[in-house]
């Protein structure tokens, strides 16, 4: 007798029941098997890169600051009074992240990966994936130390490189020492106001976001929305409701470890506006920004009643430091960006998204996997024009820093991302085609405050490419002037066509584009996760190309060194 449908679907509830009890119980074992080994690994390799590099920290930072010429004296006496403190600061929050990364990412990892087998088709599949999670947390926690270590050795030292290098035509940056003192009060009230306003501003409204997530993520369940939308996440999504008081207690200390930064930077504000007054009203005014931004994350009252003084005369836009520029406005305060970075942690109550909807956007992870793809179908392209030998490669690999090896570090990523933008424009697309054959544009681009810095920038320099309209033996100058810069000899090695334009006007605006894709590319590579994922496209093109010429020589080694997991 065969059983009604109703029957079977009443059926589902026990199953669905049990399914998530034993996914819960399975989670935890190996949280509590799995995350000590996990755990002790993160944070002893991160702790150990925190202290083992510190005295070379604290050598360039000094070193960079004696040798720069972007401030006078005062300005560098005034800071070098003031890096102990901040060197203190980095220790104190760079270990006691360390910790809480640590232990949450050794625990929760095996614990989310078990619910990720429910969206699995088959049952082999889940049942793999549901005992899965266990070693590869391990090897994640690896990656991360890997990632933190190139952030510590490689990233810090180029971006204190081109602190040193950069001219002095650029603005040098002057303090007398009447500013002094105002400077260091604000940085210590602000100190003192910020840190326990901003605790105890979050920890008021902790119990407003606990039930109020709660009941938003309880209205999705009921009326099948939002994450709940799709049968497969139901699971992933109900441990989100049984964690969902971790992710508020982890918005309090996000919190406080963002109110350090707020707090300091009261002293820049101090500085740039040359005014006691302005610095004070910044640290009182930081307070009313805080409690208005959590006042909007929680759907409660409109604004603040806290006090909020006008603390600047205007926004500024003469430091790319202390801004980020954007194309609709002349500058963001770092207050903002701020509040932004720490929207990134703490779980917002935003109006649901569907799972379908989301599907439609296109993640980081993808753009960031293409991006590599496209440099290494590049690459191999260059390796059999004979333009990138295996010496490039072998030299990358063995550089201290990119710009030991300017060819491969910039220059081939620069002619990737070119010609990823004249195929956009041959296509006639509005946004960015990826290799993929996906278009990222202003809708569907990935919600990260990451791409927003590089997104708009690269489409400006869509734009100025298109508004050139560059011939080809000019495309292929551009080409040599990315990949080997002011080497002149190389330029005229590679016979592809490309000449000189003898128009002044066509020859800067060329040098132009080539200045502005080379400065992005040696932003990108800074980023977590990039050095080491260039690395195994450099160890790729290496083994292509001895592959191609069946050379048997020092360089067949790289074979032995194990590509890294991406």
């Amino acid at each position: 007798m065969k059983m009604p449908v109703g029957s079977r679907d009443w059926l589902r509830i026990p199953y669905v029941v049990f399914a998530f009890c034993s996914a819960l119980i399975l989670g935890a074992i190996k949280g509590v098997l799995v995350g000590p080994i996990a755990g002790l690994i993160l944070i002893i390799g991160n702790v150990g890169v925190i202290l083992g590099l510190f005295p070379f920290h604290v050598w360039w930072t000094i070193y960079t600051l004696v040798n720069t010429n972007r401030f006078d004296a005062p300005l560098k006496i005034a800071i070098l009074f003031g890096l102990p403190a901040l060197f203190a600061l980095w220790l104190a929050l760079s270990i006691a992240g360390s910790l809480l990364l640590g232990i949450g990412y050794g625990f929760f990892t095996p614990w989310v990966s078990t619910f990720e087998a429910f969206r699995r088709e088959n049952e082999w599949e889940k049942f793999w994936h549901g005992i899965d999670g266990t070693w590869g947390t391990i090897k994640g926690s690896c990656t991360v130390v890997r990632d933190f270590a190139d952030v510590c050795y490689h990233s810090y030292p180029l971006y204190l490189k081109e602190i040193r290098e950069s001219p002095g035509s650029n603005g040098c940056q002057t303090l007398r020492f009447i500013h002094i003192p105002a400077i260091i009060f604000v940085g210590l009230a602000g100190l003192i106001v910020e840190i326990p306003s901003f605790t105890v501003i979050a920890v008021i409204k902790s119990p407003y976001m606990l039930f109020r997530g709660w009941q938003r993520l309880i209205h999705d369940l009921v009326s099948r929305e939002g994450p709940f939308l799709e049968t497969a996440c139901i699971p992933v999504a109900g441990i989100t409701i049984l964690l969902w008081p971790l992710f508020v207690a982890g918005s309090i200390i996000v919190s406080i470890f963002t109110s350090f930064f707020v707090a300091l930077y009261g002293s820049v504000i101090t500085y740039q506006e040359r005014s006691l007054r302005r610095g004070l009203a910044y640290v009182i005014a930081m307070v009313a920004e805080f409690d208005e931004y959590t006042n909007d994350l929680l759907y409660l009252r409109e604004g603040t009643i806290l006090p909020k003084p006008q603390y600047q005369k205007k926004k500024d836009s003469h430091s790319s430091e202390l801004s980020v520029r954007d194309s609709r406005a002349g500058g963001v305060k770092f207050s903002t960006i701020a509040m932004e970075a720490t929207s990134k942690f703490i779980p917002g109550l935003v109006p649901s998204r569907s799972l379908r909807e989301t599907i439609q956007e296109v993640k980081m992870v993808q753009v960031w996997g293409n991006m590599m793809r496209t440099c290494e179908a590049r690459g191999k392209e260059l390796v059999d024009a004979n333009v990138i030998t295996l010496g490039d490669l072998y030299d990358w690999l063995k550089a201290k820093n990119g710009d030991e090896a300017s060819v491969i570090s910039v220059g081939l990523p620069s002619y990737a991302c070119l010609h990823t933008l004249l195929s956009t424009i041959k296509a006639g697309l509005d946004g960015i085609l990826l290799l993929d054959g996906v278009v990222i544009t202003h809708e569907n681009r990935p919600q990260d405050r990451l791409l927003d810095w590089l997104f708009q920038p690269v489409m400006v320099l869509k734009e100025q490419l298109m508004v050139i309209k560059l011939s080809e033996d000019e495309i292929r100058y551009l080409e040599k002037v990315l990949l080997f810069g002011s080497d002149s000899q190389r330029m005229l090695a590679w016979e592809n066509g490309g000449f000189l334009p003898q128009d002044s006007l066509r020859a800067a605006q060329i040098q132009g584009i080539s200045r502005r894709l080379t400065g992005m590319m040696r932003s990108i590579s800074k980023f977590p996760t990039y050095r080491r994922q260039f690395r195994h496209i450099v160890k790729a093109l290496v083994v292509y190309q001895t592959d191609k010429e069946g050379t048997s020589t020092k360089y067949d080694s790289v074979r032995s060194i194990p590509f890294e997991i991406i």
